[in-house]
């Protein structure tokens, strides 16, 4: 821990450093202010030591406005500075794995946002590096947090729904819908690694794993590229930004959709499917848990409901006790009651993440294991492998623990 660094009443100072300023780092430096004022029961306290960006603006801002003690151009100094304890990483996605190590090696805690290179072999290789070091990791899956699903994993471990015997996991965005939206860097295998495989599928991969406490054993899926040119970007372009007809275009590398039907142990099928190019859903990570007596759904547009089905089986013929029930979010839930008292005040996204980061400062500070880290996204990882492996032969494949792709499969054929 920083050398001789206050401890305001007893608490562990943590040093954070944000390694890219766009909206989640800034979502992330958010969180490291609010902790103190929603966690007052915690075991650390924040710091916000220094902020990495290539943009001097952001820079600027990160130090006036979010109160950095300082900004930097260069990542290198930062990771290896002593006052340094925790580096989040929010850079595009091809950078994660360079910045995964470097801090490892440095002996920082690392947090790094998800999809962790976006490829399956960088979530393997940023693992490898932070178990050698034995640093404590963090990743981004911050829908787990949400009150009500943790209250469903609760339902399930419990058995409120009997044995689970299906599964159906979304996640359906817009963000590339339009097809004079830029050629970005989320959009070339080669920068942002597969596409919504691994930005959007990771998220409901990672929901099933949590909410049944078991991984994909094997899976055949499909891929398809809707959009397959684009405007051509200028400069550092976002994602959201929008061209003319007119302009050049250029080929997207990666995929706009995927679909797999899969198998978990117990004999559990399961049905996941992400898009990023289909119109209607605007963020809608959704899923769905069958059981042989209830059923439950959640979805991230309406993140403060959840729908419960018990048959009442006990109690007599289930066409009499037997019906779908809206569940609202309250303080009786998992941390509701740590942003909003009382029950169907709702809470957002941003506090999901300030959830999340409270979570992995406190493992930090008292020495205690995270999760998710970097073993949970390379599960997630395991399972964009094998479908990766069953696009290029049309078949199943089997799930294999902390597993990479030799041969990169391009998806724009």
């Amino acid at each position: 821990m920083t050398a001789g660094a206050a401890k305001p009443g007893g608490l562990k100072p943590i040093g954070v450093a944000v390694i890219g300023f766009g909206w989640m780092g800034q979502a992330h430096a958010r969180s490291a202010r609010r902790t103190p004022t929603h966690f007052p029961e915690r075991a650390y306290h924040p710091r916000l030591v220094t902020c990495v960006d290539v943009d001097p603006g952001r820079r600027e801002q990160a130090v006036r406005d979010w109160g950095f003690e300082r900004a930097a151009a260069d990542w290198r100094s930062v990771i290896e500075s002593p006052d340094v304890d925790a580096v989040w990483i929010t850079t595009p996605n091809m950078m994660h794995v360079e910045l995964v190590r470097a801090a490892a090696a440095a002996g920082k805690a690392v947090f790094c946002e998800k999809p962790v290179g976006g490829r399956p072999e960088d979530v393997v290789a940023a693992l490898t590096a932070t178990e050698a070091a034995g640093v404590l990791t963090g990743v981004g899956y911050n829908y787990r947090w949400a009150p009500l699903i943790q209250h469903a994993r609760a339902l399930i471990a419990d058995g409120a729904l009997g044995r689970i015997t299906h599964y159906r996991g979304r996640f359906f965005s817009m963000y590339g819908s339009d097809p004079m939206g830029l050629l970005s860097w989320r959009f070339q295998q080669d920068q942002g690694g597969y596409g919504t495989s691994s930005d959007l599928l990771s998220h409901a991969v990672d929901l099933a794993h949590f909410l049944l406490g078991g991984t994909v054993q094997r899976l055949v899926g499909t891929r398809a590229t809707t959009i397959k040119r684009r405007p051509l970007a200028t400069g550092a372009a976002s994602h959201y930004g929008r061209g003319r007809p007119e302009d050049p275009t250029g080929e997207v590398t990666n995929e706009d959709f995927v679909s797999l039907l899969a198998e978990f142990p117990d004999e559990v099928t399961a049905v996941f499917e992400s898009s990023r190019v289909i119109v209607g859903p605007e963020s809608q990570c959704a899923l769905e848990v069958y059981g042989t007596e209830g059923a439950l759904a959640w979805n991230l547009e309406q993140m403060n409901e959840l729908q419960v089905y018990q048959t009442g089986s006990g109690a007599g013929p289930r066409a009499k006790n037997s019906g779908w029930t809206t569940v609202l979010a309250g303080d009786r839930f998992p941390y509701h009651g740590n942003f909003v008292p009382g029950n169907a005040n709702g809470i957002g996204f941003e506090d999901l993440v300030t959830i999340e980061d409270h979570e992995f400062l406190q493992a930090l500070a008292l020495g205690t294991r995270f999760s998710p880290g970097l073993t949970e996204a390379a599960a997630a990882g395991a399972v964009q492998a094998a479908l990766i492996a069953s696009w290029g032969t049309g078949s199943w494949a089997d799930v294999v623990p902390n597993s990479g792709v030799r041969n990169p499969v391009q998806v724009n054929r």
